[in-house]
């Protein structure tokens, strides 16, 4: 009896471990998707005053480019019009790759060229977190492909970051918090027929985002004093992250995701900044 009290103590032990190894993962899944990595900010339908929370991840933004017109897909676990039936396997796929499980490269709009660098850890945490989402059901259109599409791995992007690169060096974790945060997809314009050059254009600025707000542009990230953000002290550039404000107080525009940055913790945010203060100047 003793014997079966102790394997029946023992693999209590094991289940609640791991149930608490599982809740660790959704939080830090909660937290890559709802704060650094915005995936809201596209997956969520909008309204006039914003997010409609109850939809929140059934499919959102409309993007018409000359190359492609594509939603952004309801990634709910509805497992008719969601990605409920999706294996891990198919996500981390799309996640890496751009590919869906049939094989279609996706847009470019979907920043998975930025997330190859996504540690396993926090590819399983993103996967554990979207596990947790309500089905909604909600068929959003199909995507109309002009041309076949190219999956450029954004430079230092190709493989993922340990655990230990991560949490070390406080500019790769910095590096590492912005790729997947994906900055430089709005803050480095298009190059002259077509792509981006995130080598002498990197984080320059000058893209456009029309939508209900009026039009907005992308500004200059790099270390740029007159240009960029050379001259702005780290909570003036804290204020503009998390609190959609300038340097001189005016108000900033969407489609930055300031109400999702407002949940990033201190260390990231420094970790950000220092990383920042390292992109070359570009005038």
């Amino acid at each position: 009896m003793l014997r079966t009290f102790g394997l029946a103590c023992a693999l209590g032990a094991a289940l609640m471990t791991s149930a608490y190894a599982q809740s660790d993962l959704v939080k830090r899944g909660d937290y890559l998707v709802n704060t650094v990595m915005t995936c809201g900010n596209c997956h969520t339908p909008k309204g006039p005053t914003g997010d409609i929370v109850d939809k929140a991840f059934s499919g959102g933004l409309v993007f018409d480019e000359p190359p492609f017109k594509v939603t952004a897909s309801n990634i709910t676990q509805d497992k008719e019009t969601g990605i409920g039936s999706w294996t891990d396997a198919e996500i981390k796929t799309l996640m890496r790759t751009g590919k869906r499980p049939n094989g279609v490269q996706v847009a470019s709009v979907m920043p998975t060229a930025f997330y190859g660098i996504v540690s396993e850890r926090d590819m399983n945490a993103i996967v554990a977190y979207l596990r947790t989402l309500k089905p909604i059901k909600n068929q959003v259109p199909d995507p109309v492909y002009k041309m076949q599409l190219p999956h450029d791995l954004f430079p230092g992007s190709e493989k993922p970051y340990t655990e230990a690169a991560i949490n070390g060096d406080k500019i790769k974790k910095g590096f590492y918090l912005a790729t997947i945060g994906h900055c430089m997809e709005c803050h480095t314009p298009f190059k002259q027929g077509g792509g981006k050059d995130f080598v002498g254009d990197l984080g320059k600025g000058g893209m456009e985002f029309p939508g209900p707000w009026g039009k907005s542009v992308s500004r200059n990230i790099t270390s740029s004093k007159t240009k960029g953000l050379g001259a702005w002290s780290d909570a003036e550039i804290k204020t503009a992250i998390v609190g959609g404000k300038s340097k001189d107080g005016s108000p900033l525009k969407p489609p930055m995701g300031y109400h999702y940055y407002s949940r990033m913790t201190g260390d990231d945010l420094d970790a950000v900044i220092a990383y920042l203060r390292t992109v070359p100047a570009k005038e």
